[in-house]
């Protein structure tokens, strides 16, 4: 059985997201992210916290890099990673459509919307993150993590340019 990059890569990234997010939650709830400890005592009566609706995921419409299969809290997830790894937000990627109005009075983002041309770069910067981990790294033994937006951007948008430091040459 063959996979596909794309797949193999979709499917890596989803569950580092996911690993991610459930060490937040469970970071969140005060509750430690060791697996090897024991069942923590019950809280001495304290107001549950407050619980939010959970947030209905529309099924993506127009993925050109990613799995087409993949639901819509799966490319949720990925895009919350992406966020994270490039110091950026939704707005950056995704036109907003104003005839399209939530229940906050404001326009929601029409993520099918190809006209932003940083939405092009980041397909195409998926695809090189993509080719880079199947055709080097995965080809080094021992490579350790594939590279991800992350290992340049470092939560920036515009990845900072290294310098080489000086050093002192003794003779």
């Amino acid at each position: 059985m063959r996979i596909s990059r794309v797949t193999l890569s979709a499917v890596v990234t989803a569950a580092v997201a996911s690993v991610s997010l459930l060490a937040v939650i469970l970071s969140a709830n005060g509750s430690p992210v060791f697996a090897a400890q024991g069942p923590e005592p019950a809280p001495q009566s304290q107001p549950a916290p407050p619980t939010h609706p959970p947030h209905d995921m529309p099924a993506p419409t127009n993925l050109k890099v990613l799995p087409r299969n993949l639901s819509g809290q799966q490319v949720h997830e990925i895009m919350e990673l992406w966020e994270g790894e490039l110091g950026t937000r939704c707005k950056t990627c995704h036109a907003v459509d104003p005839k399209n109005v939530g229940p906050d009075g404001k326009p929601r983002f029409n993520y099918a919307d190809d006209s932003k041309e940083e939405k092009q770069t980041a397909r195409k910067m998926f695809k090189m993150v993509e080719e880079i981990n199947a055709n080097y790294i995965a080809k080094i033994d021992s490579s350790g993590a594939p590279v991800t937006c992350g290992t340049c951007h470092r939560g920036h948008l515009g990845p900072e340019p290294f310098a080489v430091p000086e050093k002192e040459h003794v003779h």
